[in-house]
């Protein structure tokens, strides 16, 4: 039986249970053994902070290098205290010098003690591995086999000779003549039955030209002069700036003016804007046939120095 068989067999939560238990008992045992091999001073103190360093580690493996730790701690223990304890004694006779040290035997644990830790540690990671499922988990990551298969050539398939030209011999056609006539009309037929053309209306008369006179600054009109802004004439601007106008029949405005042209400076146009404003009511209102109506158009403001 394999490993995935035994695997099969027990259920996975008491193999689990198993191998915790059995690594829990070998870690305290490993311990104990450790601390009783240390000096008899020591050793009940060495075993109780060991086991209480053990209780506060969680995982199997910190709990096992622990115990593996404490192992060799005992070693060195046990060295340094057979080597302060032991006096070295020392007798002169003569020239003679006879001295006395203590040897210390550096073998920790006998041979088949370690064989039999080994085999029960590797006992111990196979119940582990067998516990996780990480036995299983290796036999999935092996691909598998390769299969090779052997394959028959494919024998070439020539292409089907051409097939025979027909052999076509030339056919002629003969198209009979048409046998049918076409009456066509006589130019006095076409005469008599043409419609009469109607007479063309006469065109429109031209529209009566009107005599249109633009309007523009009428009496009473306010002084450019009084409108000119104090900041041009300090600092010599001048300039002329078209103003569009529109006024109804009696010479007010009807909508607010606006620059079509501008005199290069916006001190001079805002003059402008303002004078045409102050204009509303002194315009001349523009004449069709000598009737007033309501029109829009344009007149230039000129600002400028007079000697």
């Amino acid at each position: 039986m394999n490993s995935l068989d035994i695997r099969a067999a027990l259920p996975a939560a008491a193999v689990s249970d198993e191998a915790l238990w059995w690594v829990e008992a070998f870690v305290r045992r490993l311990i104990q053994h450790a601390a009783r091999n240390a000096p008899p001073s020591l050793s009940q103190r060495l075993e109780e902070e060991w086991l209480a360093d053990l209780a506060a580690r969680r995982g199997q493996m910190s709990r096992l290098r622990l115990a593996i730790g404490c192992c060799w701690a005992t070693r060195v223990i046990t060295r340094e205290h057979v080597a302060a304890n032991v006096p070295a004694t020392a007798s002169a006779t003569g020239n003679e010098i006879m001295t006395a040290s203590a040897h210390y035997d550096s073998s920790f644990v006998p041979r088949r003690t370690t064989a039999v830790v080994l085999i029960v540690c590797l006992h111990g990671v196979l119940i582990y591995s067998l516990a996780t499922g990480l036995v299983h988990k290796m036999a999935a990551v092996i691909p598998p086999l390769m299969q090779v298969g052997v394959t028959e050539d494919v024998p070439a398939h020539h292409p089907p000779p051409p097939p025979l030209q027909p052999n076509l011999a030339p056919t002629r056609l003969e198209v009979p003549e048409p046998s049918f006539t076409v009456d066509a009309p006589s130019d006095a037929d076409t005469l008599r039955g043409a419609p009469l053309e109607q007479p063309q209306p006469p065109p429109p008369s031209p529209p009566k030209a009107l005599n249109r006179v633009p309007g523009g600054p009428g009496k009473g009109f306010p002084n450019t002069d009084d409108y000119y802004p104090a900041a041009s004439r300090r600092l010599g601007e001048k300039g002329i700036a078209s103003v569009r106008v529109c006024v109804d029949a009696s010479g007010r405005l009807t909508a607010d003016p606006m620059i079509t042209q501008s005199s290069g400076s916006t001190r001079l146009d805002e003059g402008a804007l303002t004078l045409a404003k102050a204009g509303s009511g002194h315009y001349r209102a523009t004449t069709e046939d000598g009737r007033p109506v309501n029109a829009c158009y344009p007149f230039r403001i000129r600002f400028e120095f007079r000697d």
